[in-house]
């Protein structure tokens, strides 16, 4: 007999049928009544068992955590708070799970920490929090594809390493082949590099953005979905060393149509979850509130996890240059009163989370685009503007996060790239196929990039991105 799945099940089409079903045991009572999760959604199925005409032994390994097989009858439940249940038949143990061993592991049910979860990472998915959150990261992943496919996107796979920085951060991890304990070194007492793997100096990426552009500049529109990787030394709720980022580009687009996208396309993976993953944002959104009740008023939600999503569905977001938001920013309250940590003083600040947050969730009340930042701040590749002082660069600010993406028009005239990367001191030889495309039928091209861990952050009401991804990789961690 074929396996049936919980969600399967709970639908009610099997209805006075048999069925058969593998799972969890997530709670056993009264040697009778089994809480069974196969973590195909985050409900469980109840099994009743007879228990005067099954084995003891097998009674015995029924235990929280062990994997189960169930054959029976699924039925209408007499029980509260839900519609159907499983007649046992017959139970097979897969898996036994000792109970002593148990009550070491987050598996025992009872209430853990985030911090305690993360040290069984490889356990933690069992859990009712981590299960919903997976799940989640699993709609928005395939919303993602769904999204470009629909659209005309060609998804390409660009290299995981690379011997350019695309950000020109400097803060990358290198891939070497050497002995370690024996680093070839050439006349300048430098590693030699020429005897590495690759015969030059290379890194895990930080970007498929430039490899990116060079296939929109050929397929008109493309995307990436992949890992990207920053060795950066940030211990922080929102720093990951290895993460996935979501970069299309598109031939033939400005500015005003890169916001178009990066806008529609967000509201579309957005809408798909709250159209497929009610019961998970349930149930996140439940846990969010419990655990806002230990805070000050001051640091709780303004919003519940599902009106956060409506509230970015349901509004247009504001277009602010970054000038306008500068304004804003130096004659607000917190800034005069010295409230925020950063004080914004002139032209040309960086703007830090506390600023974005005070444009979208205080001043405008909606999501908010910036466009049009200073050049030294942004990168290379991004447009001068004519006042040669700005770049046609855009953030988009989320509530209750932030920055969730980052984009720009990029530099297509050659002479101008090139004495921006001069400037910057960054090796044109090194990125000459990049400079090739502004050479060989240039033309007006743009995108952006989006964090897609930040993403899963929102759309979950998690606050850790440690929590959004299966296995966070982060300063002093790289286990399991």
């Amino acid at each position: 007999m074929k396996n049936n799945t919980v969600l399967q099940l709970l639908e009610g089409k099997k209805l006075h049928q048999d069925i058969q079903i593998s799972g969890w045991v997530k709670a056993y009572r009264s040697n009778r009544f089994i809480a069974l999760n196969d973590g195909s959604t985050i409900h469980n199925i109840q099994c009743v068992v007879d228990f005067e005409n099954t084995d003891e032994k097998i009674l015995k390994q029924i235990t929280t955590g062990a994997a189960i097989k169930v054959e029976g009858t699924l039925e209408e439940s007499q029980g509260h708070g839900q519609s159907y249940e499983v007649v046992v038949k017959d139970v097979h143990i897969l898996g036994a799970a000792d109970p002593d061993e148990v009550k070491k592991t987050i598996l025992q049910p009872k209430k853990h920490s985030l911090e305690k979860l993360r040290e069984q990472a490889h356990l933690r998915v069992r859990t009712n929090t981590f299960g919903a959150v997976m799940r989640l990261r699993s709609q928005l992943s395939f919303a993602v594809h769904d999204y470009f496919r629909k659209n005309g996107f060609f998804y390409v796979n660009t290299p995981i390493i690379t011997g350019s920085d695309a950000e020109g951060a400097g803060e990358m991890f290198k891939v070497t082949n050497h002995d370690l304990n024996n680093v070839p070194k050439n006349e300048d007492g430098k590693v030699d590099y020429k005897e590495d793997f690759f015969g030059k100096e290379t890194n895990l990426t930080v970007s498929g953005q430039l490899e990116a552009e060079t296939y929109a500049l050929g397929l008109g529109k493309v995307y990436t979905f992949g890992p990207t990787f920053r060795a950066e030394n940030s211990n922080t709720s929102r720093h990951l060393a290895e993460f996935w980022m979501i970069e299309p580009e598109v031939a033939f687009c400005d500015l005003d149509g890169n916001m178009d996208l990066a806008e529609d396309f967000i509201k579309y993976v957005l809408q798909y979850i709250v159209d497929h993953c009610q019961d998970d944002l349930e149930f996140l959104e439940n846990r969010l509130l419990q655990e806002e009740k230990s805070k000050p008023e001051k640091d709780r939600s303004p919003m519940k996890l599902r009106e956060k999503l409506d509230f970015v569905l349901a509004n247009n977001f504001k277009r602010v240059s970054y000038t306008e938001a500068i304004d804003i920013l130096k004659k607000s309250k917190p800034n005069k009163k010295k409230k925020f940590n950063y004080i914004i003083e002139e032209w040309g600040a960086d703007l830090q989370s506390e600023h974005e947050r005070y444009l979208v969730e205080k001043h405008f009340k909606c999501p908010v685009i910036l466009f049009d930042y200073p050049a030294d701040i942004k990168a290379f590749y991004m447009r001068l503007n004519e006042d040669e002082k700005t770049v046609r660069a855009m953030d988009i600010l989320f509530p209750g996060i932030g920055e969730i993406v980052g984009g720009s028009q990029r530099e297509e005239r050659y002479d101008v790239l090139q004495s921006k990367m001069k400037e910057l001191n960054i090796d044109q030889e090194e990125l000459s196929w990049y400079l090739d495309t502004r050479k060989f039928g240039t033309c007006v091209h743009s995108g952006f990039g989006l964090g897609f861990e930040r993403l899963v952050l929102f759309a979950t009401g998690m606050t850790n991105i440690r929590d959004v991804i299966p296995y966070p990789r982060t300063p002093q961690n790289a286990d399991f």
